[in-house]
């Protein structure tokens, strides 16, 4: 066996390295290393480093018995070589458990650092000893499910309080699975759009598109032209809900990145007034190009604070679309679930209820208030929308749903549509 690592899994490697180690988000540090790659690599470089960003919890418990040391002692370069391999010997049949130690022992030989042979005698055990630590592994209660299913314990416990037990561990068991690939077609530059790969029209989504192989949107003549964006089935269901019709006044009070925006622009012919209001000024600069690629002239981004505007009562239809924990997305951000605690959940529930209230009191009579957040959590969900409907009785609730990954396939994602007497 030769001494060279593939290209697909260097690039899981340093994809793993800045996730854990500088705290970039997968996905976008997957887009930065992976240029080059063919489409084989490309694919195989995103199931390594997503599924080993994933399947941390799980790769830990089972590295944890095979190393003298705690695992949090050992050189970050190290312990990113051990969970790759680890993975592959786990969770990846196809994929040679020799290639998968030797190319391991070889990234960290390549890094110039100690920990080599380490990284070949841990793999060499795992190999042998990791099937029946697999096999001990169950999903009886939420504590075991959160090692099997590779979640922090307060995620488990939430979604066992919250759904019960079987619809839990079926979210869980799903989670880890790769994500439904959507993208939407921007009606702004063409309903006929002539895709390079295999595609399948989405159920409900007259514009959507579910792909059949993978395709990197973002390097596509297609994105750079505006015609397509890559979007989830539940994202789109968003403005979708919202229906905004040509020559209405429509609020998106959190409008960045822009994706519900543009949807929400195509949706009226371009036709009406969007406003579009994003606090931070880098991410309303970038909301404003991507609204002149995709031909959204109607959109007017606003750099100012939803919270402090002067925005009352003048919008036919309002969308607050806030920051939220991203629960219902973890399959496409697999670093997400390692990012926000069980705390952090009531404080963004609170700024999410002061926003639908902003929202509401931008609504004018007759118009139509939705809120939205992908997640899946109660607290984000429908008590924010029960708290202003305690507090403004002249909304009322037209259509509330939880779109579930393990139930409809795509992001989960809570969408209330309230109406205003």
């Amino acid at each position: 066996m030769t001494d060279t690592v593939s290209p697909a899994r260097r690039c899981a490697y340093t994809v793993v390295r800045r996730v854990f180690e500088q705290g970039a988000y997968a996905d976008r540090a997957l887009h930065a290393e992976a240029g080059g790659l063919s489409k084989r690599d490309r694919a195989l470089a995103t199931a390594l480093a997503y599924g080993t960003v994933q399947r941390k919890r799980t790769l830990d418990h089972l590295l944890a018995p095979l190393v003298s040391r705690t695992l949090d002692r050992l050189d970050p370069p190290v312990l990113a070589s051990l969970r790759l391999g680890c993975f592959q010997i786990a969770f990846m049949d196809r994929v040679p458990q020799r290639a998968a130690v030797h190319e391991s022992v070889q990234l960290v030989k390549d890094g110039g650092r100690g920990g080599a042979q380490l990284v070949n005698a841990v793999l060499r055990r795992a190999a042998r000893e990791t099937p029946e630590q697999l096999a001990r592994l169950d999903d009886g209660t939420p504590q075991a499910a959160a090692i099997l299913h590779s979640v922090p314990d307060w995620l488990a416990e939430l979604w066992w309080s919250e759904l019960g037990a079987d619809e839990a561990r079926a979210l869980l068991a799903v989670i880890n699975q790769p994500a439904e690939s959507a993208l939407r077609v921007n009606t702004l530059r063409g309903a006929d759009v002539e895709l390079p790969v295999r595609a399948q029209p989405a159920p409900e989504l007259p514009e959507g598109r579910i792909l059949e192989e993978p395709f990197d949107v973002y390097a596509s003549p297609l994105w750079q032209v505006g015609a397509v964006m890559p979007q989830s089935r539940g994202s789109m269901l968003v403005a979708r809900t919202v229906d905004p019709q040509p020559g209405e006044r429509v609020l998106d009070m959190c409008a960045a990145p822009g994706a519900k925006t543009t949807h929400l622009a195509a949706l009226m012919g371009g036709e009406g007034e969007v406003i579009a209001v994003e606090v931070h000024p880098g991410r309303a600069r970038a909301l404003a190009e991507t609204c002149a690629r995709m031909g959204a002239d109607c959109v007017q981004v606003q750099p100012v604070d939803a919270l402090t505007s002067d925005l009352t009562g003048s919008f036919d239809r309002v969308l607050v679309d806030p920051p939220c924990s991203g629960l219902g997305t973890l399959q496409s951000r697999p670093d997400l679930r390692w990012q926000p605690r069980r705390g952090e959940i009531a404080a963004l529930s609170e700024k999410q209820s002061a926003l639908l209230i902003r929202g509401a009191q931008a609504t004018k009579p007759g118009g139509t208030l939705v809120y939205s957040v992908c997640t899946i959590s109660e607290a984000e969900g429908r008590r924010v929308v029960e708290r202003l409907l305690q507090e403004r009785s002249d909304f009322t609730i037209d259509q509330c749903r939880q779109l579930m990954p393990n139930r409809d396939r795509t992001d989960g994602f809570f969408i209330a549509r309230l109406r205003r007497a």
